[in-house]
């Protein structure tokens, strides 16, 4: 305990504040948090207790800070929800005897070869596979699986350099942008790229949390996707009453997955497509989802999917009763071509009942690059709540409306 009386957790990395900041929030509520990372403490400060300045990309200084830390306070747990510091985390709390996985079950979770392979022995429905490390093993294999294919790197997530090749003419752009895509933290494999077999349906996420053997799936997110042929996630849709919250299918392939994968506390995020045949598992990342996607859980059940990370973190049973039934929906805004941002203007006199929020994530000067040139190149998000999705869905269509961007087109880089 603190001396303010909250549990404490050691908090390894912060991220980025517009997309992360709800989490400390809600957090800090109950928990009193350390942060361990790099760099001096900023935005963080409000929610912090404390921090150490040190690598947490690299687990062996990472767990002699944490120790550092834990002689001096009683830790109740290590929380991260980053997706390139979630293996150094492990190391941590398995170094302390603190609750959590082992970073065994997390890089079989960050490593995309490795899941499928956990999850054709646990006989969960996936797409079929194969691991490449040149353009004529990634030719050779979309041949093999047969067109059309999705060409992926092994190691990323969010949909960073996946994209889809309807014929042989497209393996190798799509190649080129698979192995081509990185991410701070994610590590490089000798074979970096997958060639996966497209698997058509409704794309879903799910974010669970897995505690003392149970799980249970807290929000349902179905995905909207765009920039084709790349899959860009530009939006996301959470019902509160979602059938699939229970739906017998989808609750098997998320037990049996994570038993393969040896993932047992905390919350994941899981995306699946929906087929004909049941629910298909594209891959399984053990952390919060990301693009706001625990926050829209919140706004549409009222279950806090933040705190419920938190709690199985520090070895409590989350809470995970829902509170209401509504929808909530998110759209991100992208320019039309590779832009410099000028000024990104919400015009808040512009919301409509349902419009939640409208938030700025591009800066002056910021260059935003569409695929393959860069990914996630957002300038506002738009969140809208409201009592059914339909509704939610309307109110979004017009957000170019109330967020605004000026700018200019961007210079084409130096190959």
């Amino acid at each position: 305990m603190t001396d303010g009386g909250k549990p404490l957790l050691l908090l390894i990395g912060s991220s980025a504040r517009r997309s992360r900041e709800f989490i400390l929030q809600a957090v800090s509520s109950k928990y009193a948090l350390w942060l361990l990372q790099p760099a001096p403490v900023t935005w963080e400060e409000p929610y912090v207790v404390g921090s150490t300045a040190v690598s947490n990309v690299d687990p062996e200084p990472l767990v002699e800070a944490a120790r550092r830390v834990a002689a001096e306070h009683e830790v109740a747990g290590v929380f991260c929800y980053d997706e390139g510091l979630v293996a150094p985390a492990a190391h941590v709390s398995q170094a302390l005897g603190l609750p959590g996985n082992t970073p065994e079950a997390i890089a079989a979770c960050r490593d995309k070869n490795a899941t499928r392979a956990a999850l054709e022995q646990a006989g969960v429905a996936q797409p079929s596979s194969i691991g490449v490390s040149s353009l004529a093993e990634a030719r050779e294999a979309a041949e093999k699986l047969g067109f059309p294919v999705v060409i992926k790197p092994r190691g990323l997530a969010g949909g960073m350099g996946v994209r889809r090749a309807d014929g042989p003419d497209e393996v190798e752009g799509a190649y080129a942008a698979a192995s081509a895509a990185s991410y701070p933290g994610v590590p490089v494999f000798d074979v970096p790229v997958l060639v996966e077999q497209y698997v058509d349906g409704p794309e879903i996420s799910v974010d669970a949390v897995f505690f003392e053997g149970e799980c249970v799936p807290l929000v349902v997110a179905r995905k909207q996707v765009g920039l084709a042929p790349f899959f860009e996630e530009v939006g996301h849709e959470v019902d509160g009453a979602d059938p699939l919250l229970s739906d017998p299918g989808l609750l098997d392939a998320l037990r049996r997955s994570h038993a393969a994968l040896g993932f047992h506390t905390g919350v994941s995020h899981t995306e699946f497509r929906l087929t004909p045949s049941g629910p298909c598992l594209m891959e399984v990342n053990a952390r919060l989802g990301g693009d706001m996607i625990p926050y829209l859980g919140t706004l549409a059940t009222g279950v806090d999917v933040a705190m419920a990370a938190a709690d199985a973190a520090a070895g409590r049973r989350p809470d995970t009763q829902q509170l209401h039934h509504k929808a909530a929906a998110i759209t991100f805004l992208y320019p039309e071509r590779d832009s410099e941002v000028e000024s990104v203007t919400v015009h808040e006199d512009r919301f409509t009942p349902e419009i939640h929020s409208a938030s700025v994530m591009a800066d002056p000067g910021a260059v935003l690059r569409l695929p393959p040139r860069g990914y996630i190149s957002r300038y506002a998000r738009v969140i809208a709540v409201a009592d059914s999705v339909e509704r939610a869905r309307t109110a979004l269509l017009r957000a170019t409306e109330i967020v605004e961007l000026s700018g200019r087109p961007a210079e084409v880089p130096t190959p």
